[in-house]
């Protein structure tokens, strides 16, 4: 991702800066997910793995990059709290 683009988003519910996960992060959201555990702010259920994703400044929220294009999208948010060994 672009650092100037990731310099300038921010979550659309909170206005935190976001920061790209690391691959640890990205490996433990993606454990929940196959797990069934993971739903989107939404309700809905979070089924495919992500290639890339945003987490808030306060690592509570995470946005699923696509194609290389942020889904920005409130109701389609994951909560970190559903990952339980997400790194703190």
């Amino acid at each position: 991702m672009d650092r100037k683009l990731l310099d300038i988003l921010c979550c659309p519910t909170t206005k935190q800066p976001l920061a790209l996960l690391s691959a640890t992060e990205l490996a433990a959201v993606n454990r929940a997910i196959a797990s069934g555990a993971v739903a989107r702010a939404d309700g809905s259920a979070q089924s495919d793995a992500l290639g890339e994703g945003l987490v808030t400044h306060d690592r509570r929220t995470v946005y699923r990059i696509d194609d290389g294009i942020p889904v920005l999208l409130a109701d389609e948010a994951l909560a970190v709290s559903q990952v339980a060994d997400f790194p703190r």
